[in-house]
């Protein structure tokens, strides 16, 4: 896992919900990106979790007492709150978000808040007719106007018995936010890009069809890097199971006509295309109705037809657009990948070779060498997907500033 949080501070500040348990998730899940984590609690939410599980987890003590009778920081509310480059609230309650909207700052949680000069998310958790509440979506509406980020709640199965929103947003999300805050400028920001990831498939009849086995982890890989440097993200993919942000927008497809026609809708307005997808260079020229019997059909010829080249079609059509490509390859792999970069009009092409001991779409890691538009080339070591995602993006940004 890459550390992205390395030399971060985050104060993580719990409130009096159900859901404070899964603080101490979230706590684990931000020192593993590598943050260093203090945590506040409030008196409310010693009911539910006490504090000597937090101390233990970050080897500090909880801070919780504007008037602690043993003061070692006479104003530790305002030493933490500079000390830390976030301030998370996991989970904040409709009573912590109502007091933060409204600029009170009465217990040592909400006084850090008010004292703090570093961005401020908030990740409320509380029963569903709080969270439709008029007084709550105001509030919530007020704190975003002032510049405080607050998550959606997720939906399910809630404490009360009810079913529907306000269940604490799922950790890893929450994390993904955090370090999306914290992650510098990037000439991504603000970008729209478009990925495509995964497979096609292309029916043979109802029941059978032609595909390949791309796991589409290297576009989320890319995806979700695109959207912590600040990206407008939409991750157009084949038919496979992916975790992705509720920040990138997907927009699911099956086959190759599906997927030309989704990305045709968002290349009018796109910055940065990047086909990862391993698109099906081959349909049957018939889709058979039903199911085909095997009776009958021992030696079933089918008729192949070629698909739309999507990237090629699109590179007729481009004004400002950025384009990158992937080229899966077995032999005179960078031949290959040098004249699709030229036929294509790429700007970079990501070239993976198959070889007995390296099978890409069965992997974890990947080795990839990188063809630019002036024909540089960098071959990359065998690295996890989201590690070269984080090179591939550096590269794409290099002609960014070169364009």
């Amino acid at each position: 896992m890459i550390q992205r949080l390395k030399n971060k501070h985050v104060l993580l500040g719990i409130t009096g919900s159900i859901a404070a348990y899964k603080a101490c998730i979230v706590l684990r899940m931000l020192q593993n990106a590598g943050a260093e984590v203090r945590v506040m609690m409030t008196d409310a939410a010693r009911h539910f979790v006490g504090k000597w599980t937090f101390e233990a987890l970050t080897q500090h003590e909880v801070a919780g007492d504007l008037f602690p009778e043993n003061r070692v920081v006479k104003t530790e509310h305002v030493h933490l709150a500079e000390w830390a480059d976030l301030l998370l609230i996991c989970p904040a309650t409709a009573n912590c978000i109502g007091k933060t909207a409204a600029g009170i700052a009465d217990d040592f949680l909400t006084t850090a808040i008010m004292a703090s000069r570093a961005p401020v998310l908030l990740a409320p958790a509380m029963d569903a007719q709080m969270v439709q509440n008029k007084v709550f979506i105001r509030n919530c509406g007020i704190l975003r106007d002032m510049g405080y980020h607050v998550l959606e709640t997720g939906s399910g199965h809630l404490a009360s018995g009810l079913t529907g929103p306000g269940r604490l947003e799922n950790p890893e999300v929450i994390v993904d936010y955090v370090i999306k805050l914290l992650t510098p400028p990037s000439r991504l920001f603000s970008k729209r890009v478009c990925i495509s990831a995964g497979p096609t498939r292309e029916h043979i009849d109802d029941v059978r069809f032609i595909s390949n086995a791309s796991s589409g982890k290297t576009g989320a890989a890319l995806a979700e890097e695109a959207f912590f440097r600040g990206a407008d993200v939409t991750l157009v993919s084949g038919p496979v199971d992916i975790r992705t942000n509720p920040g990138i927008h997907v927009d699911s497809v099956l086959d190759t006509e599906s997927m030309e026609m989704r990305i045709g809708h968002y290349w009018p307005d796109t910055d940065i295309l990047v086909m990862t997808a391993a698109v099906s260079d081959f349909r049957p020229e018939d889709r058979i109705k039903g199911k085909t019997k095997k009776t009958g059909h021992e030696n079933w010829p089918l008729k192949l037809v070629p698909t739309t080249d999507i990237l090629k079609k699109l590179s007729g059509s481009r004004t400002r657009q950025l384009l990158v490509g992937f080229a899966l390859e077995s032999s005179d792999a960078l031949d290959n990948a040098r004249k699709k970069l030229k036929s294509k009009s790429l700007d970079l092409i990501c070239l993976n070779e198959i070889s007995d001991s390296h099978k890409p779409f069965a992997s974890e890691s990947n080795e990839i060498t990188l063809i630019d538009r002036d024909e540089n080339v960098e071959k990359l070591p065998m690295l996890p997907k989201e590690e070269l995602a984080v090179r591939i993006w550096n590269k794409i940004e290099t002609l960014m500033d070169d364009s």
